[in-house]
This record gives C-alpha cells, structure tokens and sequence, in this order.
C-alpha cells in the first residue's frame, strides 16, 4: 500500500503560483503514450484508406439500390477524409480538436458518447 511517505506516491508538484502540477511521472508517461499513438497514425490512416477504398468498389454490389451506394460512397469519402486528418494532426492537434468541438456542441457531444457507448456494450455483451 502506498502512504503519502512512501517513493511512490504521486503527489502534485506545484508552481509558484501554488497551483498544482503533473507529476513528473505522470508527465513522462502521458508523452510516453502520445508517442506510442503518434507512431500508429501511419498505420491507422492505411486502415482508413484500405476501407474507405474497399467501400468504394464494392458500393454498387450493396443490397439497396443507388441510395444504399451514394451512402457508400458519401461513407468511402468520409474515410479518406479521415485517413488524411489522422495523417496530418498528431494527438495533441487531435485532443485540441476534440476540446473545440465539445465547447461548441455539447449536447451532441453527450449524444454521440451515449450512443458509442451504448454500441461498444452491445458488442461487448455479444461476445
């Protein structure tokens, strides 16, 4: 068990404001973790790309008709859009995206978690 005494404990360190700070430790790992993501974004922009393209030639074989392929197409495009997005901005860019747009909708912001949510436990309970 860890005691405020003990090494590990990870206590605030504080400026000289008095506000406090990230720990060293936390610090190191944060940017530990955003260099592992930073190092995937190649590799998730090609997943992207892969489906985006696969989407796009498969479109009119869908079951549907033309408006089950202009979705797919519309949903090919979107894809590729992301791939060059993830290509472009690192997490940090990301993360400050993502602040913004939750400022400016927070209702939807709230919606969209609910319903992701609500999709990765009825995926999860599936399996």
């Amino acid at each position: 068990m860890q005691t405020p005494t003990s090494p590990d404990f990870a206590s605030p360190e504080r400026s000289d404001d008095g506000a406090a700070q990230p720990t060293s430790r936390a610090t190191e790992i944060g940017r530990r973790a955003a260099a592992a993501i930073d190092e995937k974004r190649d590799a998730i922009a090609r997943g992207l790309d892969a489906a985006a393209e696969s989407l796009a030639a498969n479109a009119d074989s869908l079951p549907g008709g033309e408006k089950v392929a202009r979705a797919a197409y519309t949903a090919a495009e979107t894809l590729e859009e992301a791939a060059g997005y993830v290509r472009d901005q690192d997490l940090e860019g990301m993360l400050s995206d993502i602040r913004h747009i939750v400022k400016r909708h927070p209702g939807a912001t709230l919606l969209t978690a609910a319903a992701l949510g609500f999709v990765l436990a009825r995926a999860i309970s599936r399996h």
